[in-house]
């Protein structure tokens, strides 16, 4: 290999670069648009719940049960109905998501030691945030009914029974539980794909339709001098895009860095290539703009998006779908900078993630290179 000519590929791929500032301002602009789109707009955290209620016993049990609710940051008190319609139509308008109705006789219930029904009405339309919400309920009645036994038990006995068990929650890496420290590292992952596949699957592709592909193949350039040279350039715009959303996702959205930040961009590096790599061969084998583009969305984008851990976890998909997993590059990226992230580990605990990732950048360049020699022959 002849690195003259590789930097001399390199340097005619920096110029176009360079006389198309609207290409290069996009390469920039798109990742920074699209986490702070992301970063706002996706949040698994489900609180303020709109809830109302009908509290057709109207006394001093029922009042304190409600105030549960509406003491808690979990839900917003939006008012209460007089009846079942008027229940209907604000959770038909979505001006709820829950809606309480405590029955007539709720305070005898309690007092005579029996069960007083409480009935719980949530919107299923969204099956995730209902499963949490009745969750959120559930835990706040079960609270309830421990403070009415305690005091039943006061009553009668005239002393207060000693609790045994005493759980003592601790949540490490993620001590506020907060969605967006397990959400961005991922899309982190997720957008430098999409980017570096989109950047490079034009490539050759613009060589062909522009007619300077025929030049290229009567120079003594070889493949991989070709394939490589055209790698550089957007390889620095990778990597100056990776620095710019770690930036941004420590001092703009607060989510810290426990771990190595060398390693971290190491890593990105190796997952750039493999891309990069992965758009250069989509070019060479569509030679149109136009498919290229297409084939490496759908390639890059919705396999990491859908199929990486960033957003579901894999161990809940079906088995088949699982196995599909093992291909999707985005998958060790994204073990990888969750992990380095948010539980602050290294090599030593990542080193398969890291083996897959080494494996794949070498894979998508070796293919690049063989399938651009065909080409030439």
């Amino acid at each position: 290999m002849n690195l003259r000519r590789l930097w001399a590929v390199a340097r005619k791929e920096a110029l176009h670069i360079r006389r198309d500032p609207r290409s290069l301002g996009l390469a920039i602009g798109i990742p920074m648009l699209m986490l702070l789109m992301f970063g706002y707009a996706l949040t698994l955290d489900v609180d303020h719940v709109p809830l109302v209620t009908w509290d057709q016993s109207g006394t001093k049990a029922s009042r304190e049960y409600l105030s549960q609710f509406t003491g808690s940051r979990y839900f917003d008190f939006c008012g209460t109905v007089a009846n079942y319609r008027e229940l209907e139509r604000a959770i038909d308008r979505r001006t709820a998501d829950i809606a309480l109705v405590i029955p007539p006789d709720f305070a005898q219930q309690l007092e005579s030691g029996r069960l007083a029904p409480v009935q719980a009405i949530v919107d299923g339309s969204d099956s995730n945030t209902a499963a949490i919400v009745l969750g959120y309920t559930q835990v706040v009645t079960a609270a309830f009914n421990q403070q009415i036994a305690i005091e039943q038990i006061r009553r009668t006995a005239g002393t207060v029974p000693v609790v045994l068990l005493d759980l003592r929650p601790r949540v490490w890496f993620n001590a506020d539980l907060k969605s967006r420290n397990f959400i961005i590292p991922g899309l982190i992952a997720v957008i430098m794909g999409l980017i570096a596949g989109l950047l490079t699957s034009l490539t050759v592709a613009r060589e062909w339709e522009g007619g300077t592909m025929e030049q290229l193949i009567s120079t003594p350039v070889k493949a991989p001098e070709l394939i490589l040279g055209k790698l550089v350039p957007y390889f620095v715009i990778g990597m100056l895009d990776v620095l710019i959303a770690v930036l941004m996702a420590v001092y703009l959205f607060d989510v810290p860095l426990l771990g190595s930040v060398p390693l971290l961009f190491a890593m990105a590096a190796l997952f750039i290539i493999g891309t990069l790599s992965q758009g250069i061969l989509i070019s060479t084998l569509a030679r149109q703009q136009l498919l290229a583009s297409q084939v490496a969305m759908v390639s890059t984008f919705l396999p990491a998006f859908l199929l990486s851990g960033f957003m579901f976890a894999i161990s809940n998909m079906p088995a088949a779908v699982q196995a599909i997993t093992y291909i999707v590059p985005a998958r060790y990226f994204v073990a990888l900078v969750k992990g380095i992230y948010q539980r602050g580990v290294g090599l030593e605990t990542l080193w398969l993630d890291a083996v897959f990732l080494v494996l794949f950048a070498t894979a998508a360049a070796g293919l690049a290179i063989a399938k651009f020699k065909k080409r030439l022959g």
